[in-house]
């Protein structure tokens, strides 16, 4: 999964700090977010689009996986 919480977060003139008291998490917790390294929970999700006012697949980016024919 893909994510673009780095360039929000600028656009949005946050620090990771900011960020993570604004969802009640530690700073290493969006360090592993935005390095793909952490999947969040759907709160989680959630909590961060609605700091950045979008969607959650406006920030959470998916990959679509190929399995052939199902």
């Amino acid at each position: 999964m893909y994510n673009r919480i780095k360039e929000l977060r600028a656009r949005h003139n946050l620090t990771q700090d900011d960020l993570a008291i604004k969802v009640g998490v530690r700073r290493e917790t969006i360090v592993f977010l935005e390095k793909g390294k952490y999947n969040p929970s759907l709160k989680l999700a959630h909590d961060i689009s609605g700091v950045f006012n979008c969607r959650i697949e406006d920030v959470f980016l998916f990959e679509k996986e190929t399995t052939g024919d199902l």
